[in-house]
């Protein structure tokens, strides 16, 4: 009986840390490490020395993003200046509509998940982040803040990538 009970418990622990560890190894740490460039449906991490023009977004309490329609040409690369003008943390996160939904239900399940990638800045209350990205993909993108519950309220925000 004993063993049974060892063995259950083990494939629960198992079973409930694997979904977490799916969703890759990622960090709230604000260390700061090599930015991986890897191509997404909306573009790729920018160079810093490459920025076009930058454009700065204030996150509230209210759950908006001020301002929540951006318009961009393809290839243009912007930094973003992300402040966080509320007493909460918030966060801006780039993607289509079906990743931010994927990611916010992950933070709904896991809300304690941490992650950080170049298309997301993660900003504690009273501070702000920057992120450098490269719209080299024409199309109608999303940014939102994914924490539990701000996103369901409706804190996203318009891309519009024009074709150049």
């Amino acid at each position: 009986m004993h063993n049974k009970a060892i063995t259950a418990l083990t494939l629960g622990l198992a079973m409930a840390v694997s979904p977490a560890l799916a969703h890759k190894s990622h960090a709230h740490s604000g260390k700061s490490v090599p930015v991986a460039k890897e191509q997404k449906e909306w573009g790729i991490a920018g160079d810093p020395a490459a920025v076009h023009r930058t454009l700065r977004i204030t996150m509230s309490d209210t759950l908006r993003f001020t301002p929540d329609r951006l318009q961009v040409a393809q290839g243009e690369v912007v930094r973003f200046v992300v402040t966080n003008a509320g007493k909460m943390p918030h966060e801006m996160v780039i993607g289509t509509r079906k990743e931010l939904d994927e990611h916010a239900a992950l933070m709904e399940k896991f809300p304690t998940m941490v992650h950080d990638e170049p298309y997301m800045a993660h900003v504690p209350p009273a501070h702000r982040s920057e992120l450098v990205w490269n719209f080299n993909r024409a199309g109608e993108f999303e940014f939102a803040c994914l924490i539990p519950g701000h996103y369901q309220a409706g804190m996203l925000g318009r891309i519009k990538v024009t074709p150049r």
